[in-house]
């Protein structure tokens, strides 16, 4: 199965663009305003609009009020949302459409316990922030390999970049990866050599 990639944290059209030509499926739209990749609601449609076909704009929210959540499916044109908080199940499946849960690898426990508690996720993120924290702060946990019958997507983020994606994605094989700082040249700003970087590397070690 070909590994599926998300570069998060995306600031602008221009590096929607990158994103997307280098050959990403699908970006990642920050709604936490303490974060120096947060987004309006204008410039992430604008960002959304400025994607080719087939590639795909997430939200990244964390606990968001039903109301925002409402315009913001409004506003943009979005291929999912991505939970980053203590969300109730009824939250997430407010969005009403595909929805991914972020899980907080603190523990062997983390993953089954949050399979069992989101039954409508179409799939899991596997992070190393604290629960209830925004991200992963660009740290990895402990790569191991992931035993789980749960047949949903895990998608592996927290602390990846160029030079150790490889070695994640031959650890965990997971269905696919996501970054942010790891290929950014400074907080919000991403750069293409380090996207095409990540991508090849990735791609190479999924064959």
């Amino acid at each position: 199965m070909r590994l599926r990639i998300k570069i998060c944290g995306i600031t602008s059209p221009a590096d929607a663009q990158d994103a997307a030509a280098a050959g990403a499926d699908a970006i990642g739209l920050v709604f936490h305003p303490p974060s120096p990749r947060h987004v309006s609601l204008e410039a992430a449609r604008a960002i959304a609009e400025a994607l080719p076909p087939f590639v795909a704009a997430y939200a990244v929210v964390l606990d968001p009020e039903p109301e925002f959540l409402d315009e913001l499916c409004r506003t943009v044109p979005l291929g999912g949302v991505q939970y980053h908080g203590r969300e109730t199940p009824e939250l997430c499946a407010r969005f009403g459409g595909r929805w991914i849960k972020a899980v907080p690898m603190t523990s062997p426990d983390a993953l089954p316990d949050c399979q069992r508690r989101y039954p409508g996720a179409a799939g899991f993120l596997l992070d190393s922030h604290a629960p209830g924290a925004p991200g992963g702060r660009g740290r990895p946990f402990a790569w191991t390999p992931i035993r789980t019958d749960d047949p949903r997507p895990l998608i592996l983020a927290g602390g990846l970049a160029p030079d150790n994606v490889a070695r994640a994605v031959r650890t965990v094989r997971p269905w696919g990866v996501d970054v942010s700082s790891g290929v950014e040249a400074a907080p919000g700003r991403k750069d293409p050599a380090l996207i095409d970087a990540f991508i090849a590397e990735a791609r190479r070690a999924a064959e």
